[in-house]
């Protein structure tokens, strides 16, 4: 069929040399004619009409980052030229991976493969490879328990990894969840008994991956295990040993908000439910053995060993899954807020801590309180149980998301979990006052639209606007923002702030996505196959992404994933054989292979 080929790319590419693949494109078969459209041409059908029908051609193929964008346009100008508009075809380099080192032999396959007609991800399988029956998974959240157990229960042996001292991730932390507010520990803590309790899962604590080797379907792994301090085994959880530490520091697990011993538990269903210690602050390990030492010594179990080593651990898998979640964006970036100036302004895990009733204030909603360090003599400010409510607070949304300055993306999950705060609030402190500044109400799940409303009927004032700062006066914050529905700026007065933090990739994702091969987006997330087709998958065979590592995503879509991934990797192991590398595939084969694909 004579072919045109149009080049649209809205924005310079430096991985791209666009000039070159038009000429790699003009000397494909059947290509009659190549045009590079400048990106601040204004498309019309018409013009491109009379192009297609100068040229005589018969199929349309756009090439650029996102052809999506224009392919109504071309769409139109087929039509109107008397052609048939379903040959109309994109070559989307970002959808399918041009990126990196190989990015343009990549974007020339892709064009290759449009131009023959045939569609890359049928063009550019890699061979396959006999698949070891075990399966790694990096991350211990909810998205790495769910694939876990899937795994597992089907009978295939599960090595999971996690970095802290429990599995749990994030979701330990939250008290209800969105739409429904169920209670979060209610859902997750069961599944992370099964996990610690199944025969066919080996749980790696406090531990990381440091190198790996070998090729898909027979990965080698190797992992470092830091010291817990104290035998998981025998350890009964009894506290005694907590009860005598003399050294405090602030707690991960709420957020900071409070303080636990160097020797700790990290919430009391934390799976293993086993103490261990902090070397960073444990007094014994940082003096090399010359004080304290004061828990090894009260421990009826005996089961601390103060002087434990870390150890490599050596394993054989053949199927790896990225389950390695999500952080929350510093809110000391955004200055205007007063994060860490202001001691009544809280990000949102701060305040997911402080309405859970496993808490520091048994979940009470209350602000900070004065009170003088015994140690230092020094003022701080901390929640206790005994503090004042506030009589209004307010609730910011998009702090550090959808702004060029931080992360332009969306978050997703923080206008919900404002909300969800919002009814809390409501409920908890009836009488307070409760403000909501949104930007877009981004309610896109089952029944979120509902709840959105139903916070509306319960009295929160909700307010479309960007807020822009907040100050100090007297005894009260003053919220300074707009209201864009009403064309009005507002100020408001309130005792507490609340900040929708956006969320970031975890800490190490670069390290894995150097160790393991896998590119990522411009936003830093792990980056799938294929958005639409394969979005569990990734260009090196036998490795997957589940959950936030691949992107924002609420817990839902995040089992979804989870269990989608499990599929993947037990239909490979079923099959016996699991695809190769993308990446190895050269432009000749897959040239090769569309010239196949396009003769039958």
């Amino acid at each position: 069929m004579r072919t045109g080929v149009f080049f649209c790319q809205p924005y310079e590419n430096r991985e791209l040399n666009i000039d070159a693949i038009a000429k790699y494109s003009a000397n494909l078969p059947n290509v009659e004619t190549v045009v590079i459209l400048k990106p601040d041409s204004s498309l019309k059908a018409a013009e491109l009409s009379e192009r297609i029908k100068f040229s005589s051609l018969e199929r349309i193929v756009i090439a650029g980052d996102m052809p999506g964008y224009y392919k109504p346009v071309f769409t139109r100008a087929m039509a109107l030229a008397g052609g048939d508009t379903s040959e109309i075809w994109l070559a989307s380099f970002q959808e399918h991976g041009a990126r990196g080192e190989n990015a343009m032999d990549r974007a020339k396959a892709i064009l290759a493969c449009a131009v023959m007609g045939v569609p890359f991800p049928l063009a550019a399988v890699p061979g396959g490879n006999p698949v070891n029956h075990s399966t790694l998974i990096i991350g211990g959240g909810i998205a790495g328990i769910q694939a876990a157990l899937e795994i597992a229960n089907a009978g295939k042996q599960v090595y999971l990894v996690e970095q802290s001292g429990t599995i749990g991730g994030h979701m330990a932390m939250f008290d209800k969840t969105f739409p429904t507010l169920d209670c979060a520990a209610c859902i997750l803590t069961p599944k992370m008994v099964s996990v610690g309790q199944h025969e066919m899962i080996r749980l790696i604590t406090m531990s990381k991956v440091i190198s790996v080797s070998g090729k898909p379907g027979a990965y080698r792994i190797k992992i470092k295990q830091s010291p817990r301090y104290v035998d998981p085994d025998a350890c009964v959880a009894c506290n005694q040993c907590a009860e005598v530490c003399p050294v405090k520091v602030k707690s991960e697990f709420d957020a900071g908000i409070s303080l636990r011993k160097a020797i700790y538990i990290p919430f009391p269903q934390a799976i293993p439910n086993a103490f261990l210690i902090d070397s960073q602050h444990c007094t014994y390990i940082i003096s090399e053995g010359k004080k304290c030492g004061v828990c090894a010594r009260k421990c009826p179990k005996e089961c601390i060993n103060l002087n434990e080593k870390e150890k490599i651990i050596d394993i054989e898998v053949g199927n790896i899954i990225l389950a390695t979640g999500y952080e929350m964006l510093d809110a000391s970036r955004i200055e205007q807020y007063k994060y860490g100036v202001y001691p009544n302004v809280l990000t949102s895990l701060e305040f997911e801590r402080l309405t859970n009733a496993s808490g520091t204030t048994g979940g009470r909603i209350v602000m900070k309180t004065k009170t003088i360090n015994k140690k230092t003599g020094e003022e701080e400010w901390v929640f206790t149980p005994e503090g004042i409510p506030p009589s209004s607070v307010a609730l910011i949304h998009c702090v550090g998301s959808r702004n060029k300055k931080y992360n332009s993306y969306c978050s997703r999950v923080c206008c919900m979990y404002s909300l969800k705060f919002a009814h809390l609030i409501k409920e908890k402190v009836p009488n307070a006052k409760v403000y909501e500044f949104y930007i877009d109400m981004r309610a896109f799940g089952k029944g979120y639209e509902e709840f959105a409303e139903r916070i509306k009927q319960e009295g929160t004032f909700v307010v479309r606007g960007h807020t822009a700062s907040v100050e100090m006066k007297g005894n009260k914050m003053i919220i300074k923002g707009e209201d864009i529905i009403n064309d009005r700026l507002l100020e408001f007065e309130v005792d507490m702030v609340v900040l929708a933090v956006g969320l970031i990739p975890s800490q190490g994702t670069e390290e894995l996505s150097r160790m393991f091969g896998i590119k990522r987006d411009n936003d830093g997330w792990f980056s799938e196959l294929d958005y639409n087709g394969s979005p569990t998958d990734t260009e090196q065979g036998g490795i997957y992404v589940a959950g936030m590592c691949q992107g924002p995503k609420d817990i839902p879509d995040t089992v979804a994933q989870a269990s989608a991934v499990a599929a993947g990797v037990l239909k490979s192991i079923t099959s016996g054989r699991g695809l190769g590398n993308l990446s190895s595939l050269s432009l000749s084969e897959i040239e090769e292979r569309a010239r196949v694909l396009h003769k039958i």
